[in-house]
């Protein structure tokens, strides 16, 4: 089939299933979901059909073929997929837009909204007002009232520390957490990621707070296409400014301690060794959600984007040991295997393509406009170690002209990926 007629195919059927995806979804999305916590729960027998009708169904959907590589055998996950990052192929999937609790996946979204809101030098004194909603027993990064800190330093304690104190000062800096919500809402579902629904701008449990595997997939996509976000995704460690205090002599003066990035596959563990090629995303973890991960890595040239949710085995970071063998399977059944469905783009873009005439590429907070070359870049957050990875400034939303209509390009390339050293 010619390129240019498979390309106007693809994008019929993605504005055929966003119809009716939309349909299907939108009554759910306003009545705001309880996610799923039972151990025993079941996933729905209608689910979305955003990305292609085999996406809603319940249980494992993969076309087994003659060379296509069996899945492994050990994934315990309620629900996982996993994507080529670039084409948007969805090369399989389990329960893929069952509507579960995402943890700090979801700071993924409030990254992707906020991100663009600020240069990284913007400064912000916090004050008592900014720290005062951030639930009991949350992961923090250690920000202080009464403390400068740079806008840098605050993303570097949500990617890292997943610091929900961090995010209550960058919500605070946006007019507070409902418009943070109000925005993240709104943001997802201009992605299209209608199995999303943000309570808490930090993936705190709440009631009807929900996401999806599918939908973690596509704001991790969205995410990074950011420049700033690849750096801080990937980044291993850093330093965070301390508490001023008085040294032996009287003087003010405030120091610095150092932070590590909680994604095991990025920074290894006793029994999780670092994953080859691995650039980020977020992993999260909460009573309601259990174990979630959104990874992405590279191999022989080959970008792709895995999501886990809460792995019915409880073992030691067993969500990252799942994530990793399903990296595996996805880069051996790269190329081999006919894909289930795929990513769509935004909405504003799937529109695109039934709208002739001039249309502007969108440009990136921290990136280029679309069509720029990829430029190969490694992060400079504040003290990383060099082991962290970033990947390259990147385009965003590829729009080709053909024929005389604008048509999305389905490689949103990605990015160089600076391929990571061996651990020592």
């Amino acid at each position: 089939m010619p390129a240019t007629e498979k390309t106007v195919r693809r994008s019929a059927l993605v504005a055929s299933a966003v119809l009716l995806s939309t349909a299907l979804t939108a009554p759910a999305a306003l009545a705001a979901p309880k996610p799923t916590t039972s151990p025993s729960a079941a996933p729905p027998a209608r689910m979305s059909v955003v990305g292609g009708e085999r996406l809603g169904r319940p249980g494992t959907q993969v076309n087994l073929a003659a060379g296509v590589p069996v899945l492994p055998k050990e994934l315990s996950a309620r629900s996982w997929i996993v994507a080529d990052a670039e084409s948007g192929d969805v090369l399989a999937a389990h329960n893929a837009h069952w509507r579960l609790a995402p943890a700090s996946t979801l700071k993924m979204l409030f990254a992707d909204t906020l991100l663009p809101k600020w240069p990284r030098t913007t400064t912000h004194r916090v004050v008592p007002s900014d720290l005062a909603d951030v639930g009991a027993g949350s992961s923090m990064v250690g920000v202080k009232e009464d403390e400068t800190y740079s806008v840098h330093d605050l993303w570097l304690g949500v990617f890292l520390r997943s610091g929900n104190d961090a995010v209550h000062v960058l919500s605070a800096m946006n007019g507070g957490v409902k418009k943070t919500v109000e925005d993240m809402n709104e943001h997802a579902e201009e992605l299209q990621a209608l199995d999303t629904h943000a309570v808490s701008p930090d993936g705190y449990d709440a009631p009807g707070q929900v996401s999806s595997a599918y939908d973690l997939t596509l704001i991790a996509r969205s995410g990074l296409q950011k420049k700033d976000f690849r750096e801080y995704c990937s980044t291993v460690r850093a330093q965070f400014p301390g508490e001023t205090k008085k040294n032996k002599k009287g003087k003010r003066v405030r120091g610095s301690f150092e932070i590590q990035n909680t994604n095991r596959l990025l920074s290894g563990d006793y029994d999780v060794p670092v994953y080859q090629g691995i650039a980020g995303v977020k992993n999260g973890n909460t009573t309601n959600a259990g174990a979630t991960f959104t990874g992405v890595a590279e191999r022989d040239g080959k970008v792709l984007l895995v999501t886990v949710m809460n792995p019915r085995k409880k073992e030691s970071n067993e969500v990252y040991k799942e994530t990793a063998r399903l990296f595996d399977w996805g880069f051996a059944a790269a190329g081999k295997v006919e894909p289930v469905g795929e990513l769509v783009p935004p909405r504003s873009v799937a529109q695109a393509t039934a709208a002739p005439g001039p249309s502007a590429s969108p440009g990136e907070a921290g990136g280029t406009g679309a069509g720029s070359k990829p430029v190969a870049s490694a992060h400079t957050g504040g003290g990383a170690d060099g082991m962290g990875v970033a990947l390259g400034v990147a385009g965003g939303v590829v729009v080709l002209l053909v024929g005389g209509a604008f048509l999305v390009n389905r490689r949103w390339p990605l990015p160089d990926l600076v391929r990571r050293r061996p651990r020592p």
